[in-house]
């Protein structure tokens, strides 16, 4: 994120291809959004099509040339960063036109925006040179949104080169594209999520694009997706003893959230960012200390103060309500909002039918799936083309997927070489294994039931982006799979951009269900209902260690919900009847909670 963006939210990485060219969708009204990186096939296919709509030459990156995966990486990056460059001079050369796009850049700020305070001046005075002046004044101040990307740590698979011989680590999967970001033109973020690597975190520690200049300035910054404070502590530190400084960390919901959730250990978001408000100096201070002293070790130039830390917030937020809480009481920088801008066209690569599905979905479409390969919680919705595929060829006797990205190959369960769970291949041999042991026949058919859920996220979270493009009607895929999260639930309208952000700054509301409980309700059922479940899924071989983590994960929900409960009082924007409603939802989960039975080891 810029260090004074022109809006308070950002539009957070929204699975492979719905968020790929959200950029040059956005970027020149001062949006920030990010792309992710996971996938080169996808993103030589987006530059090829954006290469044709902006005019420029086209010269494809074969899988045979060395460094594919960085450079295409690269190319595309650039050619977003131009296009975007490009969008911006010519809104800012344009008129002040009724409907005209210099006119909803600074329609679409919120209220409180010096600029758009400007803006209104210049509207309303009848002065012509004053109101000219103004006018030149406004157009100074337009600035795009960040381009910033996204790496998935923990997809960082070894390749092969000729001969099948393993490549060196510099040419695994998220190091070649951390290094196609840094070679690229963008002075921005690369936001890190799913934990630690050190192969990763080493790699970076060798690029001097993350080292500051004489002026204490980064050409490229660090963003830390984290779930809890520990973890942003933990990953902190082994930065920042490589010279690495973490300018923004980016908290979200363990369940309420899009795409793979990561579950806290019955931590919820409210507790945490009190501990992020009341450590966040401390926490500045002592990575600045380890991080002076790799600098030093660098014989780089140390800064003469600590440099900026934001920290901001994503997952489950609804309302401007919800958003000025977060940002006036817990003290973030700004928000996160991406589900929702699925339905919004202007913003998102989404193919129509799958838009459709979303906004009509039901509070009970939604769901925290087995999907992923990778065997994370994966967010689903039922009645996704990704699901009817599956269902398709189950019913042909055919399961699995033929695997041809191979991004998420993990599994060496039956192969020496890593295949993925979600395969074709992994799914014949898992079922037969299954079909050959002293099982019932209801055990066997639920055990294989997991093994077809699985869903090829490398074809069809990318499904989209093809679709959505000018290949030929018979290349494209036909399975669109869709990781939003519960909270969008709550709206059934597909929006334009303007009603979008005009529903996130409460000029306008978007929210579907009049009832919709807060955001912390809503997280803190998602976690009763995790904990049941995890609970269920355990009674047959139940151990002291589970019991132990059990309880832990129940003390801390109940720590939360004392949080929480002190909190109501505090939300002074919401009526009394809305705190009360408040009261009552945290009392009867809290009963829930407390009769969810945990069972005695054996």
């Amino acid at each position: 994120m810029q260090d004074s963006p022109v809006h308070s939210f950002h539009i957070p990485v929204l699975g492979l291809a719905f968020s790929i060219d959200t950029p040059l969708r956005v970027g020149r009204f001062g949006i920030s959004s990010v792309i992710s990186i996971v996938d080169d096939i996808l993103i030589e296919h987006m530059r090829k099509h954006y290469a044709s709509v902006y005019g420029e030459e086209y010269t494809p990156i074969s899988p045979k040339e060395e460094d594919y995966r960085a450079r295409r990486i690269t190319e595309y990056l650039n050619l977003v960063h131009r296009a975007v460059h490009k969008q911006l001079e010519e809104l800012r050369a344009s008129a002040f036109e009724s409907r005209g796009e210099i006119v909803k850049y600074f329609e679409m700020l919120a209220d409180r925006s010096p600029l758009k305070a400007l803006y209104q001046r210049m509207t309303n005075t009848t002065d012509a040179e004053a109101q000219a002046a103004m006018q030149e004044e406004l157009r100074a101040g337009i600035v795009a949104g960040s381009i910033d990307v996204n790496i998935m740590t923990k997809l960082d698979k070894v390749n092969v080169g000729v001969g099948g011989v393993a490549l060196s680590a510099d040419f695994t999967d998220a190091v070649a594209a951390l290094r196609g970001f840094v070679k690229s033109e963008l002075q921005s973020s690369v936001v890190l999520s799913a934990g630690l690597n050190s192969r990763l975190f080493t790699y970076m520690g060798q690029c001097p694009e993350f080292l500051p200049d004489a002026n204490g300035t980064l050409k490229k910054q660090v963003i830390l997706k984290v779930s809890d404070f520990r973890s942003a502590f933990i990953q902190g530190k082994i930065l920042a003893k490589k010279g690495i400084w973490i300018s923004e960390y980016r908290i979200e919901s363990g369940l309420n959230c899009g795409g793979h959730a990561f579950a806290t250990d019955g931590m919820l978001l409210g507790p945490i960012l009190e501990e992020f408000k009341n450590k966040r100096d401390e926490l500045t201070v002592e990575l600045f200390d380890l991080y002076t002293a790799a600098l030093r070790a660098k014989g780089v130039a140390v800064p003469a103060q600590a440099l900026p830390v934001w920290v901001t917030v994503q997952g489950g937020i609804g309302t401007a309500a919800e958003d000025e809480f977060l940002r006036e009481y817990h003290g973030v920088d700004g928000t996160g909002w991406g589900s929702p801008f699925l339905l919004v066209p202007e913003a998102t690569n989404v193919e129509e039918a799958t838009r459709r599905m979303l906004a009509d979905a039901q509070k009970e479409d939604y769901y925290l799936s087995d999907a992923s390969p990778l065997g994370i919680p994966f967010n689903n919705v039922r009645g996704s083309s990704s699901e009817l595929l599956i269902t398709k060829r189950i019913e042909n006797d055919r399961p699995g997927s033929p695997c041809t990205k191979k991004f998420l190959v993990s599994n060496t369960e039956f192969t020496e070489a890593p295949i993925c769970t979600a395969s074709r291949k992994y799914q014949a041999l898992k079922i037969k294994q299954l079909e050959s042991q002293d099982f019932s026949p209801e055990v066997i058919r639920k055990k294989i039931s997991k093994v077809y859920e699985k869903a090829c996220l490398c074809e069809d979270l990318a499904a989209s982006g093809l679709i959505n493009s000018d290949m030929d009607e018979e290349e494209k895929p036909i399975a669109v799979a869709v990781c939003p999260g519960p909270n969008l639930a709550y709206f059934s309208k597909i929006a334009s951009l303007e009603e979008m952000v005009g529903h996130i700054y409460g000029r306008i509301n978007l929210i579907a269900y009049p009832n919709r409980p807060n955001m912390f309700i809503n997280e803190l059922q998602l976690y009763v209902d995790y904990l049941r479940n995890e609970i269920a899924k355990q009674i047959e071989a139940f151990t002291v260690k589970e019991q132990k983590y059990f309880t832990l994960f129940r003390a801390n929900m109940l720590e939360g919900i004392a949080y929480y409960k002190a909190l109501i009082p505090k939300l002074v924007q919401e009526t009394e009847a809305y705190r009360e409603t408040m009261r009552r939802e945290l009392l009867a989960l809290e009963e829930e909670l407390m009769n969810i039975i945990t069972p005695t080891p054996v």
